[in-house]
């Protein structure tokens, strides 16, 4: 062992690497599985797997988790006899392996958590052992190709078998020509940039490396000859490889060669196989710190302009100071985004264990199940996706346990046995994440649900869905391995309404599916919002949150009647208790709520006032302001303190002057009241 080397400083990195290559693992076996019950062969997914458990083993060896490198080396030796026959799997196989993953997670979890790594279990060693006599070397006939022998006995089976199926499922194979030369490393294309953008476009099966006669345009005597599968045009290849179209050559099927008994290197993990990944793992605690700094700069910034605004207006010459403020703001804001670049996560990265989850609950309960995962390039920051997965959890495993039907009811209802789970997500123009989780089941029985809510039949969604998420409501009647708690909707809307300020919503039709839509915050900590006062006192709201704000003009508000009369011997608390003013809204009446009643602030005296429009269960509602002071970035603080945290209070900033200013969710208080009143309801 290296003198100094301490295993404990690599820890962090090993475990933060390990949940990378389980997460690809877990990924690569759904889609072994997904393939094998279609009679296909999966000689990539395989790869990615066999490839996967070689580094978990090396990185476990090097800090010293003898019961993971176990583990693992028992799974690779599976899969590279997996690989030899072409991507093929014994029956069965997938199953063992998920729980060699599983085993492995768990020796992670031990290690990330500081308790001892649990040993590995000699039943899955002796099954994983079994599994192995199983797979062996499989020999058969496949179709050739026109790859010269030369290159084509590089090739692994599996990269044969891949480069088959994909010419057969209809795509075209191309072999290209890279030569460095000093002229292109000088302006940053080599082999590793090349690979970057070809793999955007292509397919890779393989790179090899070639020794060639020293030329013009070869002056290092060396190539590289990259083997791809695409679909898209040939010129957008050139460009992407740096390739002129002499340097490419077809690759087309042939007649059938046997290939048994191929030669298949011992361990053909090259480097420029590997490649290099071009990231840096960082801390999120890091992360956070220059997230903190940034917020002092904010502060700072707020300040700055106010004392600029001071000399502005005591006759003070501060243009050239003036746009000096301006510069540095518009500085601020891109220093702001880059580090918010830093935090964000893809959408499609925090949906990875879905597959998983999916899978495990259709084989609990019995329901055939797959799902399908829309998110483009949808990503959002790091605290909002570790907050918001757990209530994603529970939207899929209502979809799968009580959305879809048994087979024999989906048969009897006319659909395909296997049920349907979908989850999709884009982002907004307002820096809102909308996202979807639906299935093609039963729908919702509204009238069930009331019953065991013991509440009225409810008239609208809106009114179903408070129902569902009422704490403690299930509709099971007994608790089953994954249902009947009481704990699931009230989750979802605890940690999207509640915690992250965003909406829930649903949509459900008898015998045809339900879905539930999501809209947060792509961050929570930096953000956009309007400064208005209200009754001599300064606060702020998201703007995410504000649908309308308009002139108020109190002469044509109708007024409600007092909602309670008032005991003999109380306070007369009159304002409080009335019921909502009403205002006309494109042919709507909106309530408008006094918010100096709702704060108990002094009454506003001004006749024109401003209505600030926000909804609540999809139905508008206002609160009437005194003024609004303008629309800036803000830093927004939570109030961790049980003893300090109120409904409708969100956070509070700094804007500037130094005093502690309230972030409201109007949403929030508009909510409590109408539920503590019985006010309108949606």
């Amino acid at each position: 062992m290296t003198p100094g080397f301490e295993a404990a400083d690599f820890i962090a990195g090993f475990i933060a690497e390990a949940e990378e290559h389980l997460t690809a693992a877990n990924a690569n076996l759904l889609a072994v599985e997904a393939a094998a019950a279609k009679g296909q062969a999966t000689p990539r997914p395989v790869r990615e797997l066999f490839r996967s458990l070689h580094t978990l083993k090396g990185l476990a060896a090097m800090v010293g988790v003898d019961p993971i490198v176990e583990v693992a080396h028992a799974m690779e030796t599976v899969l590279r006899d997996a690989d030899r026959a072409a991507g093929t799997l014994p029956a069965g196989s997938v199953e063992l392996l998920l729980k060699g993953v599983r085993a492995i997670e768990r020796g992670v979890r031990a290690l990330a958590g500081k308790r001892p790594v649990p040993g590995a279990s000699p039943a899955l060693i002796s099954a994983l052992g079994d599994l192995r006599q199983i797979a062996g070397e499989r020999a058969g006939t496949t179709a050739g190709t026109s790859l010269p022998p030369e290159l084509a006995a590089k090739l692994s089976a599996a990269e044969r078998q891949q480069l088959v199926q994909g010419l057969e499922s209809g795509r075209l194979a191309w072999r290209i020509l890279f030569l460095p030369t000093p002229e292109r490393a000088a302006a940053g294309v080599n082999i590793t940039t090349v690979r970057e953008r070809v793999s955007a476009l292509a397919e890779i099966v393989k790179v090899v490396p070639q020794s060639v006669a020293v030329s013009e345009r070869a002056p290092g005597g060396l190539a590289f000859e990259l083997l791809v599968l695409a679909a898209g045009p040939k010129e957008a290849l050139a460009e992407a490889a740096s390739a002129p179209p002499e340097d490419f050559s077809p690759v087309v099927l042939e007649a059938s060669v046997a290939r048994a008994g191929a030669v298949i290197p011992d361990d053909d993990l090259t480097e420029d196989q590997l490649g290099r990944s071009g990231f840096v793992r960082v801390e999120i605690k890091r992360l956070d710190d220059a997230l903190d700094k940034l917020s002092a700069l904010v502060v700072t910034q707020f300040r700055l302009g106010r004392a600029v605004s001071s000399l502005r207006q005591a006759g003070a010459d501060v243009r050239e100071l003036g746009q000096v403020v301006s510069e540095n703001g518009r500085q601020l804001r891109d220093l702001r985004a880059a580090i918010m670049r830093a935090r964000m996560v893809s959408v499609a990265e925090l949906l990875e264990r879905v597959p998983l989850i999916v899978r495990g609950l259709s084989r609990a309960t019995a329901k055939p199940a797959r799902v399908e995962i829309s998110t483009g390039h949808a990503e959002l920051d790091k605290a909002v996706a570790e907050r918001i997965f757990p209530a994603i959890v529970h939207l899929v495993r209502n979809a799968v346990d009580h959305g879809l039907e048994a087979p024999e009811g989906r048969r009897a209802a006319g659909k395909p046995e296997v049920g349907l789970v979908s989850v999709a997500c884009h982002e907004r123009s307002d820096n809102q994440l909308e996202l979807t989780v639906s299935d093609d089941g039963r729908g919702i029985d509204a009238e069930a649900v009331a019953r065991r809510a013991g509440a009225a039949l409810p008239a609208t969604p809106e009114g179903l869905l408070e129902l569902l998420a009422r704490p403690g409501l299930s509709t099971r009647a007994e608790v089953t391995e994954t249902s009947g708690r009481g704990v699931g909707m009230d989750v979802v809307k605890r940690i999207a309404v509640d915690e992250l300020r965003g909406e829930l919503s649903m949509v459900t039709a008898s015998g045809q599916g339900t879905s539930f839509r999501l809209r947060i915050p792509l961050s929570i900590t930096i953000i956009e919002a309007f400064s208005f006062v209200c009754g001599g006192e300064t606060f702020v709201v998201p703007v995410s949150t504000v649908e309308e704000i308009r002139e108020l003009d109190l002469g044509k508000v109708v007024r409600g009647p007092d909602r309670r009369k008032r005991p003999r011997g109380q306070p007369d608390r009159r304002r409080a208790q009335r019921a909502a003013d009403m205002i006309g809204r494109r042919g709507q009446a909106v309530p408008v709520l006094q918010l100096e009643d709702l704060l108990g602030l002094p009454a506003a005296t001004a006749a024109v006032r401003k209505a600030i429009v926000v909804r609540r269960g999809g139905e508008p509602f206002a609160f009437a302001v005194d003024r609004m002071l303008g629309q800036q970035e803000i830093v927004v603080r939570p109030l961790e303190d049980a003893l300090v945290k109120v409904t409708g209070v969100a956070g509070t900033t700094d804007l500037g002057d130094g005093r502690p200013t309230l972030v409201l969710d109007l949403a929030a208080l508009g909510d409590a009241l109408f539920a503590a009143e019985g006010g309108p309801s949606s």
